[in-house]
């Protein structure tokens, strides 16, 4: 799963994060993945959510300097994997540099990235979470192409699951490179005709008719399913965004 959930001192009057938090809880509940990435929360949000979600272990850190501020944490069922390394990267010419800010990027941007291996089937996954700038035109496509890079430096021969808010249609130039192959746009798998009401911002409205904005990619992975989640309470929704979902298998050892 896949969920921005909006930062928590955002003046959002109705939708604040205090009013809506136990709901975006049980929306991750519903779902019960076995990996999650979440958007733009801050340290107290990602606290409430690791509080709240038991038998989850978690990673992040903030983007800024000395890793503060809004973050990309990684959420993953204990039961299910173990920790083989972790570890961050900014979405900047100087990925290395923490705080780091990119091309025309309005804010410094990170992606956070676990090596996991799974308890039933043995094997290892890279699973990397991020957030793209909302601004920066030349950012995106950059940030697009810095992630497969530093992927495929990390992953070695494993396979890989980046998600997160791109905040860029598929028909842009990022999403093209992040779909080409061998890498999957797992939703656009599962319905590969495009149709009209795949936007993932609900701007807490159920709004539904803008471009599909976050994703979750594949490589080296089946996809049996894939989703986005259009919870609804009471007229509103959990967050600003919808979370996206996928069901991934893995593909037969060679032998």
């Amino acid at each position: 799963m896949s969920f921005n959930i909006r930062y928590g001192t955002a003046k959002d009057g109705a939708n604040h994060w205090s009013l809506r938090k136990e709901f975006v809880v049980d929306t991750i509940k519903a779902t019960s993945p076995d990996l999650l990435g979440t958007q733009e929360n801050l340290d107290f949000q990602a606290s409430y959510l690791a509080d709240n979600l038991k038998g989850y272990s978690r990673f992040g850190m903030g983007r800024e300097k000395g890793g503060k501020g809004e973050r990309c944490e990684i959420y993953w069922k204990t039961n299910r994997f173990k920790l083989l390394a972790k570890g961050n990267f900014m979405l900047s010419p100087t990925p290395e540099l923490h705080g780091s800010k990119g091309w025309d990027a309005a804010l410094p941007r990170i992606a956070t990235w676990v090596k996991l291996r799974d308890a039933k089937s043995k094997q290892a996954v890279l699973f990397v979470n991020t957030h793209f700038d909302h601004r920066g035109r030349q950012a995106r496509t950059e940030s697009a192409k810095l992630i497969r890079t530093q992927a495929k430096k990390l992953a070695d021969s494993m396979p890989i699951v980046v998600c997160g808010d791109f905040n860029i249609p598929p028909s842009s130039e990022g999403i093209k490179h992040l779909s080409a192959a061998p890498w999957i746009d797992t939703y656009r798998s599962a319905f590969p005709v495009e149709q009209a009401g795949e936007g993932t911002f609900s701007a807490f409205k159920g709004e539904r008719s803008r471009h599909r904005i976050d994703y979750i990619f594949t490589k080296g992975m089946e996809v049996v399913a894939a989703n986005i989640d259009r919870s609804i309470r009471e007229g509103k929704n959990p967050s600003d965004h919808f979370p996206v979902n996928a069901i991934l298998d893995w593909m037969p050892i060679e032998e």
